[in-house]
Protein backbone atom coordinates (compact mmCIF):
# COMPACT_ATOMS: atom_id res chain seq x y z
CA UNK A 1 0.00 0.00 0.00
CA UNK A 2 2.82 2.41 0.51
CA UNK A 3 4.21 1.77 -2.68
CA UNK A 4 1.44 1.82 -4.37
CA UNK A 5 0.62 5.44 -2.77
CA UNK A 6 4.41 6.52 -3.59
CA UNK A 7 4.22 5.71 -7.13
CA UNK A 8 0.92 7.24 -7.80
CA UNK A 9 2.12 10.60 -5.83
CA UNK A 10 5.60 10.07 -8.02
CA UNK A 11 3.78 9.27 -11.68
CA UNK A 12 1.75 13.07 -10.85
CA UNK A 13 4.68 14.79 -9.71
CA UNK A 14 6.56 14.02 -12.96
CA UNK A 15 4.01 14.84 -15.45
CA UNK A 16 3.36 18.11 -13.73
CA UNK A 17 7.25 18.86 -14.46
CA UNK A 18 6.49 18.16 -17.55
CA UNK A 19 3.17 20.31 -17.73
CA UNK A 20 0.80 17.53 -17.97
CA UNK A 21 -1.21 15.93 -15.30
CA UNK A 22 -2.48 12.60 -14.66
CA UNK A 23 -5.70 11.35 -13.33
CA UNK A 24 -6.80 8.06 -10.87
CA UNK A 25 -10.59 8.75 -11.77
CA UNK A 26 -12.01 5.07 -11.89
CA UNK A 27 -13.80 5.90 -15.19
CA UNK A 28 -12.42 9.28 -16.75
CA UNK A 29 -14.05 8.22 -19.84
CA UNK A 30 -17.17 6.51 -20.87
CA UNK A 31 -15.66 5.24 -24.21
CA UNK A 32 -12.54 3.60 -22.59
CA UNK A 33 -12.27 0.80 -20.03
CA UNK A 34 -12.02 2.08 -16.41
CA UNK A 35 -9.15 2.69 -14.35
CA UNK A 36 -8.65 -0.29 -11.37
CA UNK A 37 -6.67 -1.31 -9.06
CA UNK A 38 -6.88 -5.31 -8.83
CA UNK A 39 -5.39 -6.65 -5.47
CA UNK A 40 -3.31 -9.77 -5.61
CA UNK A 41 -3.51 -11.15 -2.15
CA UNK A 42 -2.48 -14.38 0.04
CA UNK A 43 -1.56 -15.15 3.39
CA UNK A 44 1.94 -16.45 4.93
CA UNK A 45 2.76 -17.70 8.57
CA UNK A 46 5.40 -15.90 10.14
CA UNK A 47 8.01 -18.57 8.73
CA UNK A 48 7.28 -17.60 5.35
CA UNK A 49 5.06 -20.60 5.14
CA UNK A 50 1.84 -20.25 2.41
CA UNK A 51 -0.73 -20.87 4.16
CA UNK A 52 -3.47 -21.24 0.85
CA UNK A 53 -1.39 -24.01 -0.45
CA UNK A 54 -2.93 -27.07 0.11
CA UNK A 55 -3.64 -31.03 -0.49
CA UNK A 56 -7.55 -30.72 -1.46
CA UNK A 57 -7.83 -30.57 -5.50
CA UNK A 58 -10.18 -27.02 -5.76
CA UNK A 59 -12.74 -28.61 -8.07
CA UNK A 60 -12.52 -27.16 -11.60
CA UNK A 61 -9.40 -25.76 -11.41
CA UNK A 62 -5.73 -27.32 -12.07
CA UNK A 63 -4.78 -26.10 -8.34
CA UNK A 64 -5.22 -27.65 -4.79
CA UNK A 65 -5.83 -25.97 -1.79
CA UNK A 66 -5.87 -25.73 2.10
CA UNK A 67 -8.91 -25.12 3.91
CA UNK A 68 -7.93 -21.65 4.77
CA UNK A 69 -8.03 -20.52 1.49
CA UNK A 70 -11.77 -21.90 0.98
CA UNK A 71 -12.50 -20.11 4.05
CA UNK A 72 -10.83 -16.89 2.89
CA UNK A 73 -12.14 -16.90 -0.22
CA UNK A 74 -15.64 -18.09 0.63
CA UNK A 75 -15.39 -14.75 3.65
CA UNK A 76 -14.65 -12.24 0.52
CA UNK A 77 -17.80 -13.56 -1.37
CA UNK A 78 -20.11 -12.91 2.08
CA UNK A 79 -18.82 -9.88 2.66
CA UNK A 80 -18.01 -8.09 -1.03
CA UNK A 81 -21.33 -6.23 -1.30
CA UNK A 82 -21.41 -4.32 2.22
CA UNK A 83 -17.91 -3.33 2.13
CA UNK A 84 -17.80 -2.47 -1.18
CA UNK A 85 -17.63 1.14 -0.30
CA UNK A 86 -13.85 0.31 0.46
CA UNK A 87 -13.34 -0.33 -2.90
CA UNK A 88 -14.96 2.29 -4.90
CA UNK A 89 -15.40 4.95 -2.40
CA UNK A 90 -16.58 8.05 -5.23
CA UNK A 91 -19.58 8.02 -7.83
CA UNK A 92 -17.29 8.18 -10.72
CA UNK A 93 -16.14 4.72 -9.01
CA UNK A 94 -19.73 2.97 -9.99
CA UNK A 95 -19.69 4.05 -13.78
CA UNK A 96 -16.70 1.61 -14.10
CA UNK A 97 -18.56 -1.91 -13.56
CA UNK A 98 -19.67 -2.32 -16.67
CA UNK A 99 -20.09 -5.57 -18.83
CA UNK A 100 -17.35 -6.19 -21.32
CA UNK A 101 -14.94 -4.31 -19.63
CA UNK A 102 -12.76 -6.50 -17.41
CA UNK A 103 -14.61 -4.64 -14.49
CA UNK A 104 -16.72 -6.94 -12.76
CA UNK A 105 -20.44 -6.73 -12.54
CA UNK A 106 -20.87 -10.27 -10.83
CA UNK A 107 -19.97 -11.52 -6.93
CA UNK A 108 -18.51 -14.71 -8.36
CA UNK A 109 -14.80 -16.17 -7.95
CA UNK A 110 -13.58 -18.35 -11.36
CA UNK A 111 -10.08 -19.90 -12.03
CA UNK A 112 -7.99 -17.22 -14.24
CA UNK A 113 -11.50 -15.30 -15.52
CA UNK A 114 -11.43 -11.58 -16.08
CA UNK A 115 -15.26 -11.29 -15.79
CA UNK A 116 -15.17 -12.59 -12.32
CA UNK A 117 -14.80 -9.98 -9.11
CA UNK A 118 -12.41 -12.96 -7.92
CA UNK A 119 -10.01 -14.33 -10.03
CA UNK A 120 -8.04 -17.59 -8.02
CA UNK A 121 -4.93 -18.02 -10.65
CA UNK A 122 -1.39 -20.10 -9.23
CA UNK A 123 -0.70 -22.53 -7.38
CA UNK A 124 1.33 -24.21 -4.70
CA UNK A 125 3.27 -21.31 -3.20
CA UNK A 126 1.46 -19.07 -5.66
CA UNK A 127 -1.74 -19.65 -5.22
CA UNK A 128 -3.43 -16.75 -4.86
CA UNK A 129 -6.71 -14.52 -4.96
CA UNK A 130 -7.42 -11.47 -7.58
CA UNK A 131 -9.80 -9.04 -6.26
CA UNK A 132 -11.11 -7.25 -9.52
CA UNK A 133 -13.20 -4.94 -7.70
CA UNK A 134 -11.38 -1.88 -6.67
CA UNK A 135 -11.23 0.98 -8.34
CA UNK A 136 -7.86 3.54 -9.02
CA UNK A 137 -9.34 5.98 -7.05
CA UNK A 138 -9.53 3.70 -3.97
CA UNK A 139 -7.43 3.86 -0.68
CA UNK A 140 -5.29 0.85 -0.72
CA UNK A 141 -5.01 0.65 3.28
CA UNK A 142 -9.16 0.48 3.21
CA UNK A 143 -9.35 -2.39 0.45
CA UNK A 144 -6.27 -4.18 2.50
CA UNK A 145 -8.21 -4.03 5.43
CA UNK A 146 -11.17 -4.77 4.24
CA UNK A 147 -10.21 -7.95 2.14
CA UNK A 148 -8.30 -8.97 5.64
CA UNK A 149 -11.80 -8.65 7.95
CA UNK A 150 -13.89 -10.72 5.37
CA UNK A 151 -11.45 -13.28 4.45
CA UNK A 152 -10.69 -13.84 8.79
CA UNK A 153 -14.30 -14.26 9.26
CA UNK A 154 -14.55 -16.76 6.32
CA UNK A 155 -11.56 -19.13 8.23
CA UNK A 156 -13.33 -18.31 11.50
CA UNK A 157 -16.43 -19.44 10.52
CA UNK A 158 -15.54 -21.98 7.96
CA UNK A 159 -17.12 -20.49 5.21
CA UNK A 160 -17.09 -22.08 1.80
CA UNK A 161 -16.75 -20.17 -1.88
CA UNK A 162 -19.23 -22.89 -3.17
CA UNK A 163 -18.16 -24.16 -6.74
CA UNK A 164 -16.38 -22.65 -9.34
CA UNK A 165 -17.88 -20.13 -11.74
CA UNK A 166 -17.25 -21.52 -14.97
CA UNK A 167 -18.42 -18.72 -17.93
CA UNK A 168 -18.79 -15.23 -18.31
CA UNK A 169 -19.68 -13.69 -15.33
CA UNK A 170 -21.65 -10.93 -17.36
CA UNK A 171 -24.48 -13.02 -18.79
CA UNK A 172 -25.06 -14.53 -15.13
CA UNK A 173 -28.26 -12.39 -13.99
CA UNK A 174 -28.26 -14.87 -10.96
CA UNK A 175 -25.26 -14.13 -9.13
CA UNK A 176 -25.44 -11.37 -6.59
CA UNK A 177 -24.34 -7.99 -7.68
CA UNK A 178 -21.40 -4.99 -7.49
CA UNK A 179 -23.48 -2.25 -6.18
CA UNK A 180 -24.75 0.02 -8.67
CA UNK A 181 -24.31 3.30 -7.28
CA UNK A 182 -22.26 5.20 -4.43
CA UNK A 183 -25.20 5.58 -2.22
CA UNK A 184 -26.16 2.37 -2.57
CA UNK A 185 -22.64 0.80 -1.40
CA UNK A 186 -23.63 3.67 1.67
CA UNK A 187 -26.42 1.66 2.42
CA UNK A 188 -24.96 -1.55 2.63
CA UNK A 189 -22.19 -0.15 4.89
CA UNK A 190 -24.86 1.36 7.03
CA UNK A 191 -26.57 -1.89 7.69
CA UNK A 192 -23.39 -4.11 8.09
CA UNK A 193 -23.32 -5.45 11.53
CA UNK A 194 -20.16 -7.14 10.44
CA UNK A 195 -18.06 -3.62 9.44
CA UNK A 196 -19.04 -2.08 12.84
CA UNK A 197 -17.73 -5.60 14.25
CA UNK A 198 -14.96 -5.75 12.31
CA UNK A 199 -13.81 -1.90 12.56
CA UNK A 200 -15.60 -0.43 15.17
CA UNK A 201 -18.76 2.16 15.14
CA UNK A 202 -16.30 5.44 14.91
CA UNK A 203 -14.63 4.16 12.17
CA UNK A 204 -17.32 3.27 10.07
CA UNK A 205 -19.48 5.97 11.13
CA UNK A 206 -16.88 8.39 10.28
CA UNK A 207 -16.90 6.41 6.82
CA UNK A 208 -20.57 6.87 6.22
CA UNK A 209 -19.87 10.81 6.99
Amino acid sequence: ADRHVIYKLAAKEIADQQGGALTFMAKWNADHAGNSLHVHVSLWDEGDRPLFAGDEPLAGTPASASPVFRGFLGGLLARARELSFFFAPTVNAYKRFQPGTFAPTGIAWSWDNRTAGFRVVGNGPSLRIECRIPGADANPYLVYAALLAAGLEGIEKGLDPGPVFVGNVYEAADLAQVPHSLGEAIGLLEGSAFAREAFGDEVVAHLLH
